[in-house]
């Protein structure tokens, strides 16, 4: 179809933010802001309802809004609240439904206290250079200038901060929320509407358009599920708790293949959305190699092993961040404290779950096939094998130092005497106590 030059046709690309502001609606807008540039497309309409959300996110989103090479705008169905606050004071335009309300952009915890004031001077200084960024007017009358805001920053840092007092707007005390009709005299509405269609053809002036809209993907559910704080802390859990479980028992079983798993399904997300880097990802593996060492190879518990804990720790933490490399720059204090905060209950966690499961197995319930419980009301003596003592044979398993030994064509329970003995290397049993052998390993010639 053609149309006069005056009246051509354009194309506007919406993204719907209607849901709680995460990871999961970050991936939503960067694919979306991706797409909308490689259609060309000549507007970005985000279409957003949401009591807000995670704080690291909202930055990530207002940041891309902010430096996207095609004017992004918001039609506001409801609410902007909090993080939908920031995003949306990051947009060209804002638009509002009537009854739309935008503010509240305190920062809270999970149950809904106010986090210590270093968090909220953090959001008051981000939500002030969000609104400084949408310009200013400047004028000059009779010698003197006169320097008007668009988006007065005072008035966002009134979203945050309820010890801020704006005249005839909000007294100390009170966090500032604006409904459509003062978001207009206020200058943070540029239009009211009741529809996406209205926004476009009477605000954005697109009497001819295309409508395209983001249809998330179940990947980019999914990533957003797996980068969520709480699964991530749930996979260091089984991460730190696999390892540990694997070390107490001989050979690679389950313990083991839950871990690596997990550190998948942990990294996987990350370092397809390009958080996680190849460096980080190392320095966790290198971690778990340290540990290994000295587990297998370094007789004790010293450098090596705590060098491991503290690389897979920094491993762990550093792929949170949205860093460029080795420039960590414009990784925020709030983003590095999160991110700590996140491997930190994982690794609490993962402690308290090693304690109740240790004490669990045996037990009465599910656990009690865990491990070899024995009643010893009807048990028996059992002989002195006196003569297999300083007989040679072979370990049958992994002696880490317990496991199996052959002597004679005979399986014994076996316990090395002499440090770890791998799977068919010869040994002496050397004596016999509580059931079990106790052998060293013959040196080789």
């Amino acid at each position: 179809m053609l149309y006069a030059a005056n009246n051509q046709s354009h194309t506007v690309y919406k993204i719907d933010i209607r849901k709680e502001i995460d990871n999961t609606t970050r991936i939503y807008l960067a694919n979306g802001l991706k797409e909308a540039n490689q259609l060309g497309a000549d507007a970005i309409l985000i279409h957003m309802n949401t009591y807000g959300g995670l704080l690291e996110a909202a930055d990530s989103m207002r940041t891309a809004i902010l430096y996207s090479p095609i004017p992004v705008y918001v039609f506001i169905d409801n609410n902007a609240a909090s993080a939908g606050a920031l995003i949306s004071i990051a947009c060209k335009k804002i638009f509002m439904r009537k009854g739309a309300n935008i503010g509240a952009a305190t920062v809270v915890n999970q149950t809904g206290s106010e986090l210590p004031d270093k968090y909220q001077s953090y959001m008051r200084s981000m939500i002030r250079s969000t609104a400084e960024a949408q310009g200013k007017d400047t004028t000059v009358t009779a010698g003197d200038t006169l320097i008007t805001w668009k988006r007065d920053p005072l008035i966002a840092e009134a979203m945050v901060d309820d010890r801020t007092v704006i005249p005839n707007l909000i007294d100390s005390g009170k966090v500032l929320t604006l409904t459509a009709e003062e978001a207009i005299y206020w200058g943070y509405c540029d239009g009211i509407a009741e529809s996406v269609d209205e926004v476009i053809s009477r605000y954005l002036d697109f009497p001819q358009y295309e409508l395209k809209s983001y249809t998330p993907s179940w990947l980019d559910n999914l990533k957003g599920f797996l980068m969520s704080p709480v699964i991530q802390s749930l996979l260091i859990l089984i991460i730190i708790g696999g390892i540990y479980f694997e070390l107490q028992t001989p050979g690679i079983g389950f313990p083991s293949a839950a871990a690596i798993l997990a550190a998948i399904i942990y990294f996987a997300p990350l370092y397809i959305e390009g958080l996680a880097q190849n460096w980080e990802i190392l320095v966790f593996i290198v971690g778990l190699l340290l540990i290994g060492a000295e587990l297998f190879i370094i007789p004790g518990f010293g450098v090596a092993g705590i060098s491991g804990i503290i690389f897979m720790v920094f491993g762990l933490t550093i792929s949170l961040l949205d860093n460029t490399h080795f420039n960590f720059e414009g990784v925020s204090g709030t983003d590095t404290g999160r991110a700590t905060l996140t491997v930190l209950m994982g690794l609490v966690m993962a402690f308290v779950f090693i304690i109740w499961f240790s004490h669990k197995i045996g037990s009465k319930g599910i656990f009690r096939k865990v491990a070899l419980v024995a009643d010893l009301e009807e048990s028996i003596s059992v002989p002195v094998l006196t003569d297999i003592l300083e007989k040679e044979g072979i370990a049958a398993t992994v002696l880490r130092p317990s496991g199996k030994v052959e002597i004679a064509g005979e399986l014994y329970d076996g316990v090395s005497d002499s440090g770890f003995i791998e799977k068919g290397e010869p040994i002496r049993v050397v004596r016999f106590e509580n059931a079990q052998v106790y052998v060293i390993a013959i040196p080789k010639n």
